[in-house]
């Protein structure tokens, strides 16, 4: 049942097409029935321990598909499948079924749900790595689902391009890991955290890893990819930020954290990065006049903040403070919920503002606050709480960061380390521009002049925020007992096994907790951050001084044409048209790496060899076989040409008669005879030879090139026959065709069970021939008796 619900979302979808053309509701409807029963699974989950599902995929290889359900990645769960199902129900009333293609729409979303649920449930690394690449290309479905604007479509490929980079190269650092510790099970990889320690490659690994959740979790440089996600529809915006992709590398980064934490270099990058991605993301959100992307800017400063929070959990293993690690651990898992809740209301809030004035630009909207109250409301809520304001869930999880950040200092003498706090408490203060910056801008101020009567969102539309702020007051009141559900069993999963008392995650939330420095840099950051809002037109010149030639943006598009640029011009040199030039190239690199390899592993060994007598008869063949060769190739006319391959094919079959191989020979027979036959027809209509054809000039490099294909072919054979390690197969046959498979001709059983799926690929190739052959003689046939018509 745990494995099996990860796939019901996908299960589902193949039922989408059918209900959207034949049912006249709303698709949603359908489509909400998954998240809602995996939401209610996962609920059911809250309290249990640990359990684990798999199903053997290649046992040969060792490869899984399993679902392991601990604290981390039963809060994962339940916020893609929660979330998930508050997304749908919106999606029921901001897209239009006679407008929209909503199966392509929900096909798409269920897709990514499942990859989603995947990924945070994978034990196994390969199968891990799957759901990571499903989730990049059913994002990308998702990105691009208006794919007739080009922004769309560049936004998608953009996402594409660097998640999938990200994802290669986090592949490389998983596959490092299991060569470390021999093993594919990340449980496994956790009980050996000191042999990936003591390894020489654990850098390179750690390195690979991070720059897969770096790419996903859109931290700096990567982030670029995300504003321009922007233009998928607003559903998909606000699933994507609240609870899916870019939560993917955060959770990579704390499902990893007790293998790698005892590195110097993970602590650090994960640290530095979240607190200039927290920074980066805070001060050029204010930039933005698209709705959608000041709250892009505001995801990408919010997960710097909580990346940066596992840094310092990360950092504190070095100190053995088991209690900073359970500190910061704690503080970034419940500003991860907050933010799911507040971020996912926020976007929906945008795409209703939207949808009743007709625009995302914030220099064309305000006043709406008397005319839309409940969505002000929401938005309100919302962004107080992401700016950190007291006393909602964003406050309380904000008050933890800045404890983190302070107490990190005292485990590190490195100057560099004490720059930490100061752009925490920098960053927040631009948070808390922003957050004025986007409720300000569209619900205060002189309300402008709108194409259409603009009112309040319909109630269908408004209840999914409403429900996750509800959820973010919740927490408010409630934060403990949130926590003690769901959070300090996550805590548990990114603790080392090595730590003592690893269970008690004891730590208490309050609001009130006296006159700390925390809650000083709390107040200065409210009274900044007021004063900056009040000035913006007067400081937000500062953007335009900065170059626009040195952003990222430009640095990705110019890696992009040089890489394109580059692929022309190398292709360029060696794609010349010539079917006979790509031969040559594919024969050269198969010899140099068939001898390289030989001459590494050592394997030119021919001695020991049982030869079979060579009679006189065969040595006739052979020679038969040699002369019709030759003359294939030096025949003036295709008369000859044609007659001496098929004295080709027949001495070869020749050579499977003297060699015990009746089938074969048969098989060869009948093939020649066919390929003769049709040559011969086809020899009538052949224009004349050419005088270049009728005299083709003999060519050192390609007489080098085929000896060379044909020693390498040779060395092969003779190096595994001389190396036989198991004996004949054809015993093994021998011994089970009949009592096994049940037949009497050991050919047929060959063919029809032991290679049953190589026969029925075969069969399928020569049906799709067939079809494409007699689909080709059909339209030849109805254009002729057109033409007829026409004369």
């Amino acid at each position: 049942m745990q494995l099996a619900i990860i796939f019901l979302p996908l299960v589902l979808a193949i039922f989408i097409p059918f209900v959207y053309k034949k049912v006249a509701i709303h698709t949603g409807w359908f489509v909400l029935i998954a998240p809602f029963v995996l939401t209610a699974y996962y609920v059911t989950k809250i309290g249990e321990d640990t359990s684990y599902a798999s199903w053997t995929w290649v046992k040969q290889l060792q490869l899984t598909i399993d679902s392991s359900l601990d604290g981390l990645s039963l809060l994962f769960s339940l916020l893609i499948a929660g979330i998930g199902t508050l997304v749908i129900f919106y999606s029921i009333f901001y897209l239009d079924k006679q407008k929209e293609r909503l199966d392509y729409f929900y096909i798409y979303l269920l897709m990514f749900m499942t990859a989603m649920l995947g990924v945070v449930q994978s034990d196994h690394v390969i199968s891990l790595y799957l759901f990571w690449e499903f989730t990049s290309i059913s994002s990308f479905l998702l990105i691009g689902y208006w794919y007739t604007n080009d922004k769309a479509r560049f936004g998608a490929l953009k996402s594409l391009l660097i998640t999938v980079f990200g994802g290669l190269m986090m592949l490389g650092g998983l596959l490092l890991l299991v060569n470390i510790t021999g093993t594919w099970s990340i449980q496994q990889m956790i009980a050996e955290a000191q042999i990936v320690h003591a390894s020489p490659y654990v850098t390179l690994a750690i390195i690979l890893v991070l720059l897969g959740a770096f790419t996903k979790s859109a931290q700096f440089p990567f982030y670029i990819w995300l504003p321009d996600a922007m233009t998928a529809p607003t559903p998909v915006s606000a699933y994507l930020h609240s609870a899916t992709m870019v939560k993917a590398g955060i959770y990579i980064v704390a499902r990893f954290t007790p293998i790698f934490a005892y590195a110097d270099v993970w602590a650090y990058a994960i640290m530095f990065v979240g607190v200039i991605t927290l920074l980066w993301g805070s001060f050029f959100a204010t930039k933005q006049t698209d709705l959608k992307g000041i709250l892009a800017f505001s995801t990408v400063s919010q997960l710097g903040m909580i990346m940066s929070m596992l840094g310092v959990a990360a950092f504190s293993y070095h100190s053995g403070n088991t209690d900073l690690v359970k500190y910061a651990s704690f503080a970034a898992l419940f500003h991860l919920i907050n933010h799911a809740t507040f971020k996912g209301a926020l976007f929906m809030t945008a795409g209703i503002i939207e949808h009743e004035t007709g625009t995302r630009d914030i220099r064309k909207l305000g006043g709406l606050m008397a005319i839309m109250p409940m969505s002000f409301t929401i938005a309100l809520i919302g962004t107080l709480s992401m700016a950190g304001f007291p006393p909602f869930n964003g406050f309380l999880s904000k008050e933890l960061f800045f404890t983190t950040v302070l107490n990190v200092q005292s485990f590190s003498a490195n100057d560099a380390v004490l720059l930490v706090p100061i752009i925490a408490w920098l960053a927040s203060v631009f948070t808390f521009v922003y957050c004025l910056y986007f409720v300000g801008g569209v619900f205060f101020g002189k309300k402008p002049t709108f194409e259409r009567k603009v009112h309040e969102a319909p109630i269908g539309m408004l209840i999914a925020p409403a429900i996750l702020i509800v959820i973010a007051l919740v927490v408010t009141v409630m934060p403990n007992k949130i926590a003690g559900l769901i959070i300090k069993p996550a805590v548990l999963a990114i603790q080392p096994l090595d730590f003592e008392n690893v269970a008690a995650v004891d730590k208490h939330i309050s609001l009130w907790h006296g006159f700390t420095l925390e809650l000083w840099m709390t107040l200065a950051v409210i009274i900044l951050g007021i004063l900056l809002w009040r000035f913006i037109p007067t400081w937000r010149r500062i953007y335009d001084v900065l170059p626009q030639k040195w952003t990222l943006n430009r640095l990705y598009m110019a890696i992009l044409r040089l890489l394109d640029g580059g692929m022309t011009a190398t292709s360029k040199i060696y794609m010349k048209g010539s079917i006979r030039q790509y031969f040559i190239y594919i024969f050269i690199s198969m010899v140099l790496i068939v001898l390289a390899s030989l001459y590494m592993k050592k394997a030119f060994v021919i001695s020991d060899l049982t030869l079979s007598e060579i009679r006189p008869f065969a040595a006739i063949v052979v020679a038969v076989l040699i002369i019709s060769i030759c003359t294939v190739l030096i025949a003036r006319t295709r008369l000859t040409a044609i007659i001496a391959l098929g004295a080709v094919g027949y001495s070869v079959a020749l050579l499977f008669v003297l060699f015990n191989a009746p089938d074969l020979a048969l098989t060869q027979l009948a093939i020649e005879t066919v390929s003769v036959a049709l040559f011969l027809l086809a020899f009538y209509h052949l224009p004349k030879l050419s005088r270049h054809e009728a005299r083709l000039p003999f060519k050192l490099g390609n007489f080098i090139v085929a000896a060379a294909v044909g020693v390498t072919v040779m060395l092969i054979a003779l190096a595994a026959y001389a190396q036989k390690m198991k004996g004949s197969i054809s015993e093994y046959y021998k011994e089970t065709v009949y009592k096994e498979a049940g037949g009497g001709n050991i050919v047929n059983v060959i063919l029809v069970d032991y290679r049953g799926f190589d026969t029925l690929f075969e069969i399928t190739v020569l049906a799709i021939a067939g079809m494409a052959i007699f689909g080709m003689i059909h339209l030849r046939n109805k254009k002729g008796g057109d033409n007829d018509e026409t004369k």
